[in-house]
């Protein structure tokens, strides 16, 4: 099948343009809000726990900053991008156009993993003025977050389907997706919690992209860096296939 790029480009440039006219609300908020936390957990909880398996704490915190801000911000950017085709019926419009499928979710998802690295990318070079830092892989550190930002794209994509009101657009980024990752070990390694906790804080699947990407600057991982991997890989590829349901369905799209 060859793919329309003119339509993925459309789609593309329309919601990237979206983001140039909200960049208080698009990149100012979450770089000022993540600066915060540098302020905050830095300086007043740095101040008590000097470094982490090695590395001074404000430096270890710069991956889990990161990572928060990148889960949601790739969440939120993808499924309000398209729940609002939906709320206004253009959608319908997508739908009438000789678009495939694959070109609507490449051009919603890659505008919202687009923004979201971008943001990341702005955060990772604030972060310089607060504390020095090294990336010991920077080849895997953009890896990493390529991956997590398209994961989570499409997973905000498939968020931004099911939802039928805003309040439902914005229940699983705040109830589920934020606290996942501040108990993900974005503050703390999770060798420092008791061996019960330790295991039952395993089955946060957030703590294994923590993780990874942790390792890529610092080469320090609470566990396996391949099992990151494959942790990101599932879930990317479970996305597809719900994606893939999805249009082929119809779910929530046909009414």
């Amino acid at each position: 099948m060859t793919l329309n790029f003119q339509a993925i480009r459309s789609i593309y440039k329309f919601e990237m343009a979206r983001t140039r006219r909200t960049l208080m609300q698009s990149v100012a908020a979450p770089v000022i809000s993540t600066s915060l936390y540098f302020v905050v957990f830095g300086s007043a909880i740095g101040s008590r726990i000097t470094s982490v398996e090695g590395v001074s704490y404000g430096a270890f915190i710069i991956p889990g900053l990161i990572m928060l801000t990148l889960l949601t911000q790739s969440v939120s950017n993808a499924s309000f991008g398209i729940y609002f085709p939906k709320f206004v019926g253009t959608i319908y419009e997508i739908h009438s156009a000789p678009v495939s499928f694959i070109e609507i979710v490449v051009s919603y998802v890659g505008a919202a993993a687009t923004k979201s690295v971008i943001v990341g990318l702005i955060i990772l070079a604030t972060a310089r003025v607060f504390v020095a830092y090294d990336i010991a892989h920077p080849l895997w550190m953009v890896a990493f977050l390529l991956l997590t930002a398209i994961t989570f794209s499409l997973f905000g994509f498939i968020i931004g389907i099911w939802a039928d009101n805003f309040e439902k657009l914005q229940v699983i980024p705040l109830l589920i997706i934020t606290p996942l990752t501040f108990l993900g070990g974005s503050f703390y390694s999770i060798h420092m919690l008791p061996s019960v906790w330790q295991k039952i804080t395993l089955a946060n699947p957030v703590v294994y992209l923590i993780s990874g990407f942790r390792w890529s600057f610092y080469g320090l991982a609470d566990v396996n860096v391949g099992i990151s991997l494959v942790a990101i890989f599932g879930f990317l590829i479970l996305c597809l296939i719900a994606v893939s349901w999805i249009f082929r369905t119809g779910y929530k799209l046909k009414s």
